[in-house]
């Protein structure tokens, strides 16, 4: 089911959405003739889909759509068809010039769901690229980089310490592990430990302590000059 909002000054225009969306099916709509009620409305419920005329009572539609959120599908509907290049500027994946009529607006709803499913594409390997895939237990185990406060070496084994407390133990490499470590995220303080860098509360050429825990791990000599500039650089 698309969620879609409408925001036009225009009863009529209004009324034309409505129609076609329950025509194309699949669709829940909300229509607005306040640009200030709509605009609310679509940054708390963040629709898939914005429908916006250009010229509403002396509100611009083109500087309420610099607060549609990135990740809404934004259509124009206007009559002033010399606002086309300036929608196409503003992001809009279609400019649909009134009157215009059902297979038009069936094209650019296309276009927004074509639109959609890049969007989709890209969160889900953009949420792959932050998990590590690690063995415990003979299974398979996904882990949210955004979770972990520090990796431990123990042996053949690392032991991924948790920002909960929890700990997790796996029969891999310490380097190996680092190599699917987003770029800039983590640093190697000692032989044996990577730190979460936005994890560390406090620094120096001996130890690092981590938020939250207050755990304190020791700074490696071979480690300290790259702990001091890499962390004294955030600061």
């Amino acid at each position: 089911m698309l969620r879609c909002v409408a925001i036009d000054d225009e009863p009529i225009a209004l009324s034309i959405v409505r129609r076609y969306c329950e025509r194309r099916g699949g669709v829940e709509l909300e229509t607005y003739s306040s640009p200030r009620q709509g605009m609310l409305r679509i940054e708390a419920w963040r629709p898939d889909i914005v429908f916006l005329d250009i010229e509403m009572n002396g509100t611009s539609g083109l500087e309420l759509a610099r607060r549609v959120p990135s990740s809404c599908c934004l259509i124009f509907t206007t009559a002033y068809a010399h606002y086309a290049l300036d929608g196409f500027e503003a992001d809009a994946v279609d400019f649909l010039h009134k009157p215009y009529f059902y297979e038009r607006f069936d094209r650019a709803m296309r276009k927004a769901e074509q639109r959609l499913r890049m969007h989709d594409l890209l969160h889900v390997a953009e949420s792959a690229a932050r998990q590590l895939l690690l063995k415990a237990e003979y299974k398979n185990v996904t882990v949210a980089v955004d979770t972990i406060l520090y990796i431990e070496s123990v042996d053949n084994y690392v032991r991924i310490h948790f920002v909960d407390g929890e700990a997790l133990l796996s029969k891999i490499a310490l380097r190996a592990v680092e190599e699917q470590l987003p770029p800039g995220e983590f640093l190697r303080i000692h032989r044996s430990f990577v730190v979460a860098r936005r994890r560390v509360a406090r620094f120096s050429r001996s130890e690092v302590v981590l938020t939250k825990s207050g755990k304190s791990l020791p700074v490696g000599k071979k480690y300290a000059e790259e702990v001091m500039a890499v962390l004294g650089s955030a600061k």
